[in-house]
């Protein structure tokens, strides 16, 4: 029996793209080109390496969700930059760990989360539940709970649901 080839990730080769013209610090079209074929090439040498492959159901969304994350990572870095420079106003820094219950399954989706989670400053993803059903993290201010699990919750994982669920 044959196997089905694999169609190439379109995101990865994207993301290569960007990667290989920020790098490269031009618009060229000779370097556009060269990106586009070292990133079509990388893809194909590396199929075997990725045996899951990610389906996006409203890839759509991913530009959205960028924008809320990159936004989250400046005011989250001035947050903590307030906290660093003992700039918090005279209140107590409360940090702790805080378990959120999770509905997402989606292993891409799951490293997206982690990614975005640990990128932002002051929070990390420190462990996922053997089931999958809650992931662990670790606050730098943690003053209410409830906030950060409706952060999450609705903020990212609501979005990647959609995204590859």
């Amino acid at each position: 029996m044959k196997q089905k080839p694999r169609a190439l990730p379109p995101v990865l080769i994207g993301v290569l793209v960007v990667m290989w013209l920020l790098m490269n610090e031009t618009l060229a079209l000779t370097q556009i080109a060269a990106g586009v074929a070292l990133a079509v090439a990388l893809a194909l040498a590396s199929a075997g390496m990725r045996p899951l492959q990610p389906h996006l159901q409203r890839g759509y969304l991913i530009l959205g969700l960028l924008l809320v994350v990159l936004r989250d990572i400046v005011r989250s870095n001035f947050a903590v930059a307030r906290i660093v420079l003992g700039l918090a106003r005279g209140r107590e820094i409360e940090p702790g760990f805080l378990q959120v219950p999770l509905e997402l399954h989606d292993p891409h989706g799951l490293a997206v989360l982690a990614a975005i989670v640990s990128s932002t400053p002051g929070t990390v993803w420190v462990d996922l539940a053997p089931d999958g059903s809650r992931v662990t993290l670790h606050v730098l201010d943690l003053r209410d709970k409830g906030y950060w699990i409706d952060l999450i919750k609705h903020r990212y994982e609501r979005p990647l649901l959609r995204i590859f669920q």
